[in-house]
């Protein structure tokens, strides 16, 4: 299987960093084609252009700008995303990955007015993550972020698709064990993928 890996964030030599490689490891070890795009390694740029908005809805025209992330996308049988939660959110860069290449025309269609997910290639999708904060500290929140990968992620991608998430949370207050226990949780999960 083709699997594409997004990973954000900036610190190669942090927990995530080490996570990101873990799974690309692990997935390399299990005989998957991995596409490991590490965004802040590839210097991808997250701000969408005024050219960018104004064209988003002109089909075709409005992946030039991004064809390359667009033609990887569409080439992944799966999807793993790497990534801490910063402020209840994405960080900034796999935020703006979202805004230019899940575009009109490659995660979903206009159609009569109606939103049809057409991301189908997507066959499995797993995200890996870290919290600073508590997992009770997320509930009160609302929990965005696993509610976002939860309710965007999977209506996108084939209908059905497996899908997990793997959060590590109160990074703040993490220990050597913590940390161990959930890298061995990932290698697991992307042993199995």
């Amino acid at each position: 299987m083709r699997v594409l890996v997004l990973h954000a964030h900036p610190v190669s030599e942090s927990f995530n960093g080490a996570l990101h490689r873990r799974a690309v490891e692990r997935l390399e070890a299990a005989g998957h084609d991995v596409d490991d795009c590490n965004l802040y390694a590839e210097d991808f740029d997250p701000r969408l252009t005024r050219e960018e908005r104004l064209g988003y809805h002109d089909i075709g025209a409005n992946t030039a700008p991004v064809q390359g992330h667009v033609d990887r996308l569409r080439a992944a049988d799966a999807l793993v995303l790497c990534y801490p939660v910063w402020n209840f959110g994405y960080p900034a860069m796999l935020k703006g990955y979202f805004d230019r290449v899940f575009l009109p025309g490659v995660s979903f269609t206009m159609d009569q007015g109606q939103v049809r997910p057409c991301l189908h290639n997507i066959g499995k999708v797993a995200v890996i993550t870290t919290y600073g904060g508590s997992r009770t500290r997320a509930i009160l929140m609302g929990d965005p972020p696993r509610k976002l990968a939860n309710r965007v992620l999977r209506v996108i991608v084939k209908p059905g698709a497996p899908f997990s998430y793997l959060a590590h949370y109160d990074m703040n207050r993490s220990t050597d064990e913590t940390r161990r226990r959930f890298m061995h949780r990932v290698g697991q999960a992307m042993d199995r993928f």
